[in-house]
């Protein structure tokens, strides 16, 4: 954690310049560790991909670990903004409907490849790497509470009976979210994303008045 803290620090401290040279190499990274994974990705390879010599890439990352956490940041970042404004509105079943529904055509249009760009890394550094596997864990963290956003909101307008627990119904979407992309992944068709999906706004459905 500390280690980030540093990172974000002295990205603070850039030049103009110096910032979009630095988003052009994790930008990079993020590419190719999402076509190849983390460790298919060597710094020479971010290299070429960002048009950076290796003494500019070694100027804003002494070593791969910095890349990679950066990269996580800027993953999380891609895949929050891209569900807005739908998942800062999740609000109504309408509005979780909506949601769904973009998610799936997503993986349509990506031919299912790739599953989550921030699932993708844990499998990788969950279990080896302890400031990469924080910082996984703030970003699904993220996305949860903006799911828990709207369905507390439906909540405490009384929409919702009382039984109804917005913070584990939010937690259930998202790891359904998860499981599906990956099934959908492996088997390069959207059916388990949307059983998963289908059921946990069935079960949200359940709950309200």
């Amino acid at each position: 954690m500390e280690n980030l803290i540093e990172i974000k620090k002295q990205e603070h401290r850039l030049t103009k310049k110096g910032k979009e040279t630095r988003s052009r190499i994790v930008a990079a990274a993020a590419k190719l560790m999402f076509e190849r994974g983390v460790a298919g990705t060597s710094v020479e390879d971010v290299q070429r991909e960002a048009k950076v010599s290796a003494s500019q890439l070694y100027h804003y990352f002494k070593e791969k670990r910095e890349l990679v956490l950066a990269v996580i940041v800027y993953q999380t970042e891609c895949v929050l903004n891209a569900q807005e404004p739908l998942l800062s509105h999740l609000d109504s079943m309408e509005a979780l409907q909506t949601w769904r529904d973009a998610i799936v055509q997503v993986q349509i249009e990506r031919k299912c490849q790739g599953g989550c760009a921030i699932g993708s890394l844990v499998s990788e550094l969950a279990d080896t790497e302890p400031a990469a596997r924080t910082e996984l864990a703030s970003a699904f963290v993220q996305w949860e509470h903006s799911i828990r956003r709207g369905l507390r909101a439906m909540h405490e307008r009384g929409e919702m009976r009382a039984d109804g627990d917005p913070d584990s119904l939010a937690l259930a979407l998202l790891a359904a979210l998860q499981g599906g992309l990956l099934l959908t992944q492996v088997r390069r068709e959207t059916s388990p994303l949307e059983a998963g999906l289908d059921a946990m706004i069935a079960h949200i459905r359940s709950f309200m008045v």
